[in-house]
C-alpha cells in the first residue's frame, strides 16, 4: 500500500485546516496512519501518511446532482 504525505499527494503545503480535516476522515473511518519525520529547508518536524486509495477519495471530484 503506498502511503503519502498530504504535500506529496498535492504537490504543495496542505496547510492545517486541511490536515486536520483528512485526519478526521481517516480517524472516522478507521484509515491507518503512519507518520515519519523530515527535514527540509521549509519545515522540520513529523508529517503524517494517508493511503493513496483514501486520499484519492477524500479529494474525489463531487459528483453533480440532477
Amino acid at each position: 500500500m503506498e502511503m503519502l504525505s498530504l504535500y506529496d499527494f498535492l504537490g504543495k503545503a496542505a496547510g492545517g485546516d486541511i490536515g486536520r480535516e483528512v485526519y478526521a476522515a481517516a480517524q472516522k473511518g478507521k484509515i491507518k496512519v503512519e507518520s515519519k519525520q523530515i527535514q527540509n529547508p521549509k519545515y522540520e518536524g513529523k508529517v503524517l501518511l494517508y493511503p493513496r486509495d483514501f486520499l484519492e477519495f477524500h479529494f474525489r471530484e463531487p459528483k453533480h446532482e440532477k
